[in-house]
């Protein structure tokens, strides 16, 4: 049995991963929100304006009462550069699937890897999952060396498993971490 706890603070050397609110909206837009490299393997467009951003945020933030919700912030030198989020939750598996982006800006300084491991700690630790899943499209190997950074083990791809918003299908790589694995770190 899963003990949710909801989003909560977790501190980094260099990071604060937190909730969002609403006013993150001009600094996600800038930041990541709006960059087509960003977004090129995800499961959404890149936004079209802050007000667009500033409404996805109301409905984040909405959520957050809901304690099996998870969306962190991922804060550095006190500016949100990016997300991590728990996309898929299955409480009775007591499984997770992550899901993270950040600012092009911040690409290869081991930011991305000093989340997930903050958030894996977390899940982990305080929320009792037994499984973390981390999938991403194999066009982008940088989100699967994450991954490796952090000990999720690679398990298989799946070709041509995700239709992007610009019409490509991708291949989707699927890793996992498992508590024992997590323990044994």
């Amino acid at each position: 049995m899963l003990a949710h706890k909801g989003t909560q603070i977790l501190q980094t050397a260099r990071l604060t991963l937190r909730r969002f609110t609403v006013d993150d909206a001009e600094s996600m837009y800038n930041n990541w929100a709006n960059d087509e490299r960003v977004t090129r393997y995800l499961t959404w467009r890149p936004h079209e304006s802050p007000a667009a951003t500033r409404q996805l945020l109301e409905q984040w933030c909405a959520i957050y009462e809901q304690p099996d919700k998870y969306n962190w912030a991922i804060e550095y030198e006190g500016e949100p550069i990016g997300n991590i989020s728990v996309v898929r939750c299955d409480d009775k598996s007591e499984r997770v699937d992550l899901g993270y982006c950040m600012g092009c800006a911040y690409w290869n300084r081991g930011l991305m890897t000093e989340a997930v491991k903050a958030v894996t700690d977390f899940l982990f630790s305080e929320v009792g999952v037994n499984r973390i899943e981390i999938s991403h499209a194999v066009k982008n190997p940088a989100s699967g060396r994450v991954a490796e950074k952090c000990g999720f083990r690679f398990e298989g791809t799946k070709r041509e498993y995700y239709k992007t918003f610009a019409g490509e299908f991708l291949d989707i790589s699927y890793r996992g971490l498992v508590r024992s694995d997590w323990q044994s770190k």
